[in-house]
Formats: structure tokens, sequence, C-alpha cells
């Protein structure tokens, strides 16, 4: 016991202030790829998931594609760069194809009505919110990382959000990995079993798009072919902060409502 105060009165707080208040940490975090419109694209180096495209002479990634393997960036860093930050370029947006960047031009209407129909739906989830979160054939890393949002470090509990072991209490509805086929009914059971106002977070690459196994018949390629899903984070695996980043932006704590409000 005396060990753990002396290490308390040496380390003090450790707790991060983060979204209330700026941390480096979360702002240096390397995120998935990105593309550059600007400039002749020549050849493309291979990516092992089709991310890459070229659109209109535009260079595109799709992020919910990007396994952060970072041979593109390596090969090509003229058009290639690592996006920074838990919640700027390659965090969580509310549409598939908002992970696409660059992203197309839109109006501002469908923005804006995007945004509405979020804090319509969020409207109930202010205060105390409780998670249940579902492995759908994950390799274990996102796990990792939602683990570490109960830990002294995010203290996920401080901003009022709680994991439940039952669908029932559950407001929101955390999924990791490719959508195994064999647990498309659990899944799906789960989701039904939760009450209304509910939301989906598909959690990493994996869950976006299958990733690496998308092509693979043991897996439906994502979990949105089994369940709705509501905000799209990308990464393999991504930052505790980005979790964190797309449940406040799922519960409506986020004003902006997050990336590609589309």
């Amino acid at each position: 016991m005396s060990i753990w105060v002396l290490r308390g009165l040496r380390d003090g707080v450790v707790t991060t202030r983060w979204p209330a208040r700026p941390d480096p940490y979360a702002d240096g975090w390397r995120g998935p790829v990105y593309g550059s419109a600007a400039g002749p694209a020549g050849l493309l180096p291979p990516c092992p998931t089709g991310a890459i495209s070229v659109t209109a002479g535009a260079v595109r990634v799709d992020q919910g594609r990007c396994i952060l393997c970072g041979r593109c960036v390596a090969e090509r860093p003229d058009l290639f760069a690592w996006s920074r930050g838990a919640t700027g370029p390659g965090t969580a947006g509310l549409a598939r194809d908002a992970l696409i960047v660059p992203e197309p031009p839109e109006t501002d209407e469908a923005v804006e009505a995007a945004r509405a129909r979020l804090r319509a739906r969020t409207t109930a989830l202010r205060r105390s919110v409780h998670v249940r979160h579902v492995d759908a054939g994950s390799d274990g890393s996102e796990e990792w990382e939602i683990q570490a949002l109960l830990g002294p470090i995010y203290d996920i509990h401080r901003l009022g959000v709680f994991f439940t072991a039952s669908p029932r209490h559950a407001d929101v509805l955390l999924v990791t990995g490719a959508g195994a086929r064999g647990m498309a009914g659990p899944l799906r059971t789960t989701y039904d079993g939760m009450p209304e106002p509910k939301v989906v977070i598909a959690v990493g690459t994996d869950a976006v798009s299958g990733g690496l196994l998308s092509e693979s018949e043991a897996v439906t390629g994502g979990v949105s072919a089994t369940v709705p899903v509501d905000v799209w984070l990308p990464g393999s695996p991504p930052s505790p902060f980005g979790i964190l980043n797309a449940l406040l932006i799922a519960i409506g704590q986020l004003a902006d409502g997050g990336k590609g409000t589309r």
C-alpha cells in the first residue's frame, strides 16, 4: 500500500483532461494515410487492401480500408502522408464515404441535414451512457485500446460513459472485427436487444471494411452487413483518443458532429 501511495504522490494526477483541454499525445497520434490531390499520380504503390484510387486525376485514399502498413508513404512521400491527431484527419465519420480523402464536394444543406438527424437521435443520450462491446472477429488489437479506456490515463467514467454486459442496458453498441459470419447472429441479437435510441460504432478498419480479410468468405467485409452503422472509425487499431472521440460524436457531446457529417 505504501508503494502505491508514494507513486501517487510522485506522479500526481495522470488522467488526461481531454476533451476539455488539449492533450499533446492525442494531437501527435499517427492515424491513417491521406493522399494529395495535386500533381500527376504516375505509378502508384500497391496497397494490400485496395485503399488507393485515382478519381478525375486526384489520388484518393479510403481510410476505412487503410491498415497503416505505410508502404505508400515510404514509396511515394510526394503523394501520401500520415494523418495526425485523434480528432483531426483520419478520425470518425458519420458516413462510410466520409472516410475517403480528399472528400468530394458537397452542399452545406446536406451537411446540416445530417447533423440535425444526429442531434435528433442523441438528444436523450446526454448524461450516463452505457456501452456494449461485441467482438465480431477481431485480431485483438482494438480490444487493447478499448481496455485502455478503463485505466487511470483515459478514465472513460469521468465522461459519464460505462461498459455494460447486458444489451438491454446499452445505449451504444461498440463493434470490432471484420464481421465473422459465425458472429452475425449474436451481433444482430445484441443489436435487437438494445432499447431505442441506440447508436452503433464500427471500431477499426476491420469493422469498417473487413481489412485484409475483406475478400474472405469467412467474413461479411465489415459489420455494416449485419447491423446499421452510425459512426465509422478507421485505424488499425484506432487510438483510445480516437475511440473516445467517436463515442462523444455518437452521443452528441461534440457540437460539430464529427468529420464528414453526410
